[in-house]
Protein backbone atom coordinates (compact mmCIF):
# COMPACT_ATOMS: atom_id res chain seq x y z
CA UNK A 1 0.00 0.00 0.00
CA UNK A 2 0.89 3.08 -0.51
CA UNK A 3 -1.48 5.49 0.64
CA UNK A 4 0.43 7.06 3.75
CA UNK A 5 3.46 7.59 2.18
CA UNK A 6 4.69 10.76 0.39
CA UNK A 7 4.26 11.67 -3.16
CA UNK A 8 8.10 11.03 -3.49
CA UNK A 9 8.16 7.52 -2.78
CA UNK A 10 4.67 7.04 -4.60
CA UNK A 11 6.37 8.24 -7.54
CA UNK A 12 9.37 5.96 -6.59
CA UNK A 13 7.27 2.74 -6.49
CA UNK A 14 5.61 3.63 -9.91
CA UNK A 15 8.48 4.75 -11.83
CA UNK A 16 7.26 7.86 -13.33
CA UNK A 17 9.52 9.84 -14.74
CA UNK A 18 8.39 12.47 -12.36
CA UNK A 19 10.62 11.44 -9.78
CA UNK A 20 13.47 10.97 -12.19
CA UNK A 21 12.70 14.60 -13.33
CA UNK A 22 13.07 15.60 -9.90
CA UNK A 23 9.52 17.22 -10.16
CA UNK A 24 7.64 15.39 -7.27
CA UNK A 25 9.82 17.07 -4.62
CA UNK A 26 8.37 20.42 -5.96
CA UNK A 27 5.11 19.05 -6.45
CA UNK A 28 4.74 17.52 -2.50
CA UNK A 29 5.27 22.07 -1.32
CA UNK A 30 1.79 22.56 -3.67
CA UNK A 31 0.09 19.29 -3.33
CA UNK A 32 0.45 18.36 0.93
CA UNK A 33 -2.19 20.40 2.31
CA UNK A 34 -4.59 19.21 -0.53
CA UNK A 35 -3.93 15.23 -0.59
CA UNK A 36 -6.95 14.50 1.44
CA UNK A 37 -9.52 17.16 -0.63
CA UNK A 38 -11.80 15.76 -3.37
CA UNK A 39 -10.38 17.27 -6.33
CA UNK A 40 -11.15 17.22 -9.97
CA UNK A 41 -7.19 16.81 -11.42
CA UNK A 42 -6.42 16.49 -15.16
CA UNK A 43 -3.39 15.36 -16.64
CA UNK A 44 -2.83 15.94 -20.27
CA UNK A 45 -0.55 13.38 -21.65
CA UNK A 46 -1.08 9.46 -19.91
CA UNK A 47 2.04 7.34 -22.18
CA UNK A 48 2.52 4.25 -19.57
CA UNK A 49 0.07 5.48 -17.28
CA UNK A 50 2.69 5.46 -13.63
CA UNK A 51 2.01 9.35 -13.28
CA UNK A 52 -2.13 8.64 -13.16
CA UNK A 53 -1.54 5.86 -10.81
CA UNK A 54 0.92 8.11 -8.57
CA UNK A 55 -2.20 10.83 -8.50
CA UNK A 56 -4.68 8.05 -7.75
CA UNK A 57 -2.84 6.73 -5.37
CA UNK A 58 -1.80 10.01 -3.18
CA UNK A 59 -4.87 11.78 -4.13
CA UNK A 60 -7.30 8.99 -2.43
CA UNK A 61 -9.87 11.15 -2.81
CA UNK A 62 -9.93 13.08 -6.06
CA UNK A 63 -10.70 12.31 -9.45
CA UNK A 64 -7.97 11.72 -11.67
CA UNK A 65 -8.56 12.31 -15.13
CA UNK A 66 -5.86 11.83 -18.32
CA UNK A 67 -6.25 12.64 -21.74
CA UNK A 68 -3.97 11.16 -24.64
CA UNK A 69 -4.29 11.49 -28.16
CA UNK A 70 -3.60 7.54 -28.18
CA UNK A 71 -5.93 4.93 -27.48
CA UNK A 72 -4.58 3.78 -24.02
CA UNK A 73 -5.21 0.09 -22.82
CA UNK A 74 -6.50 0.66 -19.47
CA UNK A 75 -6.60 -3.33 -18.09
CA UNK A 76 -3.01 -3.46 -19.78
CA UNK A 77 -1.50 -0.04 -18.17
CA UNK A 78 -3.51 -1.25 -14.42
CA UNK A 79 -5.62 2.38 -14.98
CA UNK A 80 -9.20 -0.02 -14.61
CA UNK A 81 -9.55 1.93 -10.76
CA UNK A 82 -12.52 3.45 -9.96
CA UNK A 83 -10.83 7.10 -9.63
CA UNK A 84 -8.80 7.33 -12.60
CA UNK A 85 -10.91 8.47 -16.02
CA UNK A 86 -8.94 7.92 -19.28
CA UNK A 87 -10.23 9.84 -22.91
CA UNK A 88 -8.54 9.91 -26.10
CA UNK A 89 -8.50 13.07 -27.97
CA UNK A 90 -5.64 15.68 -28.86
CA UNK A 91 -4.36 18.24 -26.03
CA UNK A 92 -5.41 21.37 -28.78
CA UNK A 93 -8.63 20.40 -30.21
CA UNK A 94 -11.10 22.22 -29.17
CA UNK A 95 -13.95 20.28 -29.67
CA UNK A 96 -12.48 17.52 -27.66
CA UNK A 97 -11.56 19.65 -24.93
CA UNK A 98 -15.23 20.71 -24.92
CA UNK A 99 -15.95 17.33 -24.57
CA UNK A 100 -13.80 16.99 -21.39
CA UNK A 101 -15.10 20.56 -19.82
CA UNK A 102 -18.88 19.93 -20.68
CA UNK A 103 -18.52 16.30 -18.79
CA UNK A 104 -16.32 17.27 -15.84
CA UNK A 105 -16.83 21.19 -15.62
CA UNK A 106 -14.08 22.84 -14.07
CA UNK A 107 -10.77 21.24 -12.52
CA UNK A 108 -8.86 21.97 -9.55
CA UNK A 109 -5.25 21.25 -10.91
CA UNK A 110 -4.57 21.02 -14.46
CA UNK A 111 -1.06 19.23 -15.63
CA UNK A 112 0.55 19.45 -19.07
CA UNK A 113 2.73 16.48 -19.53
CA UNK A 114 1.37 16.10 -22.76
CA UNK A 115 3.36 16.79 -26.33
CA UNK A 116 5.78 19.72 -25.05
CA UNK A 117 5.29 21.47 -28.54
CA UNK A 118 5.07 24.98 -28.19
CA UNK A 119 1.54 24.96 -30.65
CA UNK A 120 -0.17 22.35 -28.23
CA UNK A 121 1.19 23.83 -25.01
CA UNK A 122 -0.09 27.37 -26.00
CA UNK A 123 -3.62 26.33 -27.44
CA UNK A 124 -4.23 24.06 -24.21
CA UNK A 125 -3.69 26.71 -21.66
CA UNK A 126 -5.81 29.18 -23.66
CA UNK A 127 -8.64 26.17 -23.48
CA UNK A 128 -8.44 24.97 -20.16
CA UNK A 129 -7.41 28.22 -18.06
CA UNK A 130 -10.87 29.14 -18.48
CA UNK A 131 -11.96 25.83 -16.51
CA UNK A 132 -9.50 25.75 -13.42
CA UNK A 133 -10.96 26.87 -10.60
CA UNK A 134 -10.39 29.69 -8.55
CA UNK A 135 -7.15 29.20 -6.17
CA UNK A 136 -6.35 25.98 -9.00
CA UNK A 137 -3.08 25.16 -10.16
CA UNK A 138 -1.85 24.85 -14.09
CA UNK A 139 1.47 23.30 -14.48
CA UNK A 140 3.22 23.01 -17.41
CA UNK A 141 6.41 20.08 -17.68
CA UNK A 142 9.45 19.89 -19.27
CA UNK A 143 9.87 23.67 -20.74
CA UNK A 144 12.76 22.30 -21.80
CA UNK A 145 11.68 22.27 -25.05
CA UNK A 146 10.98 26.04 -26.00
CA UNK A 147 14.77 25.53 -25.93
CA UNK A 148 14.70 23.08 -28.72
CA UNK A 149 13.44 24.18 -32.20
CA UNK A 150 12.57 20.98 -32.77
CA UNK A 151 9.59 21.36 -30.34
CA UNK A 152 8.82 25.14 -31.79
CA UNK A 153 10.79 26.41 -29.36
CA UNK A 154 13.89 29.09 -30.35
CA UNK A 155 17.14 28.50 -28.54
CA UNK A 156 18.62 31.38 -30.46
CA UNK A 157 16.21 34.16 -29.45
CA UNK A 158 15.53 33.58 -25.76
CA UNK A 159 14.34 36.88 -25.02
CA UNK A 160 11.95 37.88 -28.16
CA UNK A 161 11.15 34.65 -29.72
CA UNK A 162 7.10 33.39 -29.25
CA UNK A 163 8.76 30.33 -27.58
CA UNK A 164 5.68 28.55 -24.86
CA UNK A 165 8.42 29.71 -22.29
CA UNK A 166 8.69 33.55 -23.72
CA UNK A 167 4.15 32.98 -23.54
CA UNK A 168 4.40 32.08 -19.61
CA UNK A 169 7.44 35.10 -18.84
CA UNK A 170 5.05 37.12 -20.72
CA UNK A 171 1.90 36.22 -18.85
CA UNK A 172 3.64 37.46 -15.63
CA UNK A 173 2.62 41.07 -16.66
CA UNK A 174 -0.88 40.19 -15.78
CA UNK A 175 -0.46 39.97 -12.14
CA UNK A 176 0.35 44.04 -12.65
CA UNK A 177 -1.90 44.96 -15.54
CA UNK A 178 -3.30 47.45 -12.75
CA UNK A 179 0.11 49.19 -12.79
CA UNK A 180 0.76 49.38 -16.44
CA UNK A 181 1.03 53.32 -17.26
CA UNK A 182 -0.03 53.27 -20.45
CA UNK A 183 -3.47 55.52 -21.51
CA UNK A 184 -3.45 53.04 -24.82
CA UNK A 185 -3.29 49.92 -22.62
CA UNK A 186 -5.75 47.09 -24.14
CA UNK A 187 -6.79 44.97 -21.88
CA UNK A 188 -5.82 41.20 -21.90
CA UNK A 189 -8.06 38.45 -20.93
CA UNK A 190 -5.69 36.97 -18.08
CA UNK A 191 -6.08 40.33 -16.63
CA UNK A 192 -7.08 39.80 -12.83
CA UNK A 193 -7.05 36.05 -12.87
CA UNK A 194 -3.63 35.30 -12.11
CA UNK A 195 -2.28 35.69 -8.74
CA UNK A 196 1.16 33.36 -8.98
CA UNK A 197 3.64 32.14 -11.75
CA UNK A 198 6.53 30.82 -10.24
CA UNK A 199 8.95 28.92 -12.50
CA UNK A 200 11.20 25.94 -12.23
CA UNK A 201 13.42 23.49 -13.61
CA UNK A 202 11.26 22.78 -16.23
CA UNK A 203 8.43 23.47 -14.80
CA UNK A 204 6.07 26.32 -15.01
CA UNK A 205 3.06 26.44 -12.04
CA UNK A 206 0.04 29.14 -12.95
CA UNK A 207 -2.20 29.45 -9.70
CA UNK A 208 -5.67 31.17 -10.84
CA UNK A 209 -7.47 33.86 -9.00
CA UNK A 210 -8.80 37.00 -8.05
CA UNK A 211 -6.03 39.66 -8.70
CA UNK A 212 -8.32 43.20 -9.08
CA UNK A 213 -6.71 45.12 -6.95
CA UNK A 214 -6.55 48.73 -7.92
CA UNK A 215 -3.30 50.63 -8.45
CA UNK A 216 -2.33 53.81 -6.12
CA UNK A 217 -0.31 55.03 -9.32
CA UNK A 218 -2.49 54.86 -12.20
CA UNK A 219 -6.05 55.68 -12.59
CA UNK A 220 -7.26 53.71 -15.83
CA UNK A 221 -3.59 52.63 -16.56
CA UNK A 222 -2.75 57.13 -16.61
CA UNK A 223 -0.05 58.02 -14.08
CA UNK A 224 -0.98 61.74 -15.46
CA UNK A 225 -4.45 61.41 -14.48
CA UNK A 226 -3.74 60.31 -10.82
CA UNK A 227 -1.60 62.93 -10.59
CA UNK A 228 -4.03 65.70 -11.54
CA UNK A 229 -7.00 64.19 -9.33
CA UNK A 230 -4.50 64.06 -6.41
CA UNK A 231 -2.79 67.38 -6.46
CA UNK A 232 -5.95 69.52 -7.78
CA UNK A 233 -7.91 68.02 -4.22
CA UNK A 234 -5.09 68.58 -2.70
CA UNK A 235 -4.54 72.44 -3.65
CA UNK A 236 -7.43 72.92 -5.23
CA UNK A 237 -5.26 74.31 -8.17
CA UNK A 238 -6.85 72.39 -11.15
CA UNK A 239 -5.46 74.85 -13.80
CA UNK A 240 -1.78 74.63 -12.83
CA UNK A 241 -1.95 70.67 -12.61
CA UNK A 242 -4.35 70.47 -15.63
CA UNK A 243 -1.24 72.02 -17.48
CA UNK A 244 1.20 69.97 -16.07
CA UNK A 245 -0.36 66.66 -15.69
CA UNK A 246 -3.31 66.69 -18.67
CA UNK A 247 -1.03 68.59 -21.38
CA UNK A 248 2.78 68.50 -21.01
CA UNK A 249 3.11 64.96 -19.44
CA UNK A 250 0.50 63.79 -21.72
CA UNK A 251 2.38 64.64 -24.56
CA UNK A 252 5.74 63.53 -22.93
CA UNK A 253 3.74 60.44 -23.36
CA UNK A 254 2.62 60.33 -26.78
CA UNK A 255 6.42 60.90 -28.09
CA UNK A 256 7.47 58.54 -25.62
CA UNK A 257 5.24 55.99 -26.93
CA UNK A 258 5.77 56.98 -30.73
CA UNK A 259 9.46 56.56 -30.20
CA UNK A 260 8.86 52.94 -28.30
CA UNK A 261 6.87 51.80 -31.37
CA UNK A 262 9.46 53.06 -33.80
CA UNK A 263 12.70 51.08 -32.19
CA UNK A 264 10.51 48.20 -32.06
CA UNK A 265 10.16 48.28 -35.88
CA UNK A 266 13.75 48.97 -36.50
CA UNK A 267 14.68 45.97 -34.52
CA UNK A 268 11.67 43.75 -35.83
CA UNK A 269 10.05 42.90 -32.70
CA UNK A 270 6.20 42.64 -33.14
Amino acid sequence: MTSMKNLTSIAEYYKTDKHEHGYTKIYEKYFDSLRDKKLQILEIGIADGKSLLTWSDYFKNSTIIGIDIHKINLIEKNLDRTNIKVHQGSQSDENFIKEITNKYGNFDIIIDDGSHLRKDVIKSFHLLFPHLNNDGLYVVEDMQTSYNHFFGGNPFDLKYSNSHMNFFKHLTDRLNYQEIANPFYVANKYDAKITNISFYHNLVFVRKGVNDKLSKEVINHSYEDMKFSEKSSRTGNSFKYYLKYKIFYKIYTLVFLVFTMIKRILLFRF
